[in-house]
């Protein structure tokens, strides 16, 4: 499966794993990566301190490439990047913010840039600020998603005519069969982060994983769009911002119904009533705790079987 991502990261295989906030730890991080993927540390819950141990301990873990995830809404980014640059690490993964602040900054020094869109507007930003890839994330992903609420499915073919740089679907990607959809609508690899979520490896409490596998369709809500818009599980908390936004609450006042360290809460501490639980669409499919390798193995499968099928089978021909 070599193309412009394998290439780009030198990887053997064109799946990236998300950066996830209380997930994406050296564990995972290191599995994908020593199963063929890009594993990358999510620094968006990492004190500075905690994210140059995690970095210490990839180094430790993998001799195959890696990143990190940087939102850059981050309130001690000026750290994070400085750690960056002394750690020497080689790919950075920008979401949230504009890829202009800091993109020239990493370049200089030689690092590989992917800047994290959810809409068409940031592709040409992508474009004039230099970076080497884009992920285009749609509606369907867990975490902070786009306003616009448009599908993986609308939004990689529209950004494929806006940009020729190598492109990242992700966004309801969790099997083999996606990541052959993704190739279709034109990516040239994926992102995928709540099926990693919910690994072996995976450092968010096993009664999230637990409770994701237990989930059905239409468990999940994007939710807080005054805020910054994040796929939820229906649980009590968002039962509570469910009714807070339907009643006309203000920035202010949902703000204070977040609190501080809400996601820590539910994702990584395990309280299933009172955390914010995200996770993406995929959840639905997801049925089982497994280790990494075999996620790989199952998705790898699924696409090359998938392939064959489109290859030979009548129900493609037209």
């Amino acid at each position: 499966m070599q193309n412009r991502i394998t290439e780009l990261f030198n990887i053997q295989y064109p799946v990236i794993q998300g950066g996830m906030v209380w997930c994406s730890g050296w564990r995972l991080a290191s599995a994908v990566s020593n199963n063929g993927g890009l594993g990358l540390l999510g620094a968006g819950s990492m004190y500075p301190e905690v994210f140059r141990e995690h970095i210490q301990k990839m180094k430790k873990a993998t001799n195959n490439p890696w990143g990190v995830n940087i939102p850059l809404l981050y309130p001690n980014i000026d750290e994070l990047m400085q750690i960056v640059a002394e750690e020497e690490v080689k790919i950075v993964f920008t979401s949230a913010g504009n890829p202009a602040k800091w993109t020239g900054f990493l370049k200089d020094k030689g690092i590989t840039v992917v800047h994290v869109i959810a809409n068409g507007r940031f592709a040409k930003k992508c474009e004039d600020a230099g970076v080497d890839a884009i992920v285009a994330e749609g509606f369907e992903a867990g975490g902070h998603n786009g306003r616009e609420e448009t599908t993986t499915l609308t939004l990689i073919p529209s950004i494929r005519k806006m940009t020729s740089l190598p492109l990242i679907a992700a966004g309801g990607i969790g099997t083999g069969k996606g990541l052959f959809a993704a190739m279709a609508l034109g990516a040239d690899g994926v992102q995928i982060g709540s099926r990693f979520a919910i690994t072996e490896e995976s450092s968010a409490h096993n009664e999230f994983k637990k409770c994701v596998i237990e989930m059905g369709e239409g468990d999940t809500l994007l939710s807080l769009k005054k805020l910054a818009p994040v796929r939820l599980i229906k649980n009590a908390f968002f039962e509570k911002v469910h009714a807070a936004e339907n009643s006309g609450a203000s920035i202010l006042e949902l703000k204070d119904l977040l609190g501080k360290g809400r996601a820590k809460k539910g994702i990584f501490e395990g309280d299933m009533s009172e955390g914010e639980l995200e996770i993406g669409q995929v959840a639905s499919l997801i049925d089982a705790i497994k280790p990494v390798s075999q996620v790989f193995d199952e998705l790898l499968n699924e696409y090359r079987s998938i392939k064959e099928e489109v290859a030979s089978n009548q129900r493609f021909q037209f």
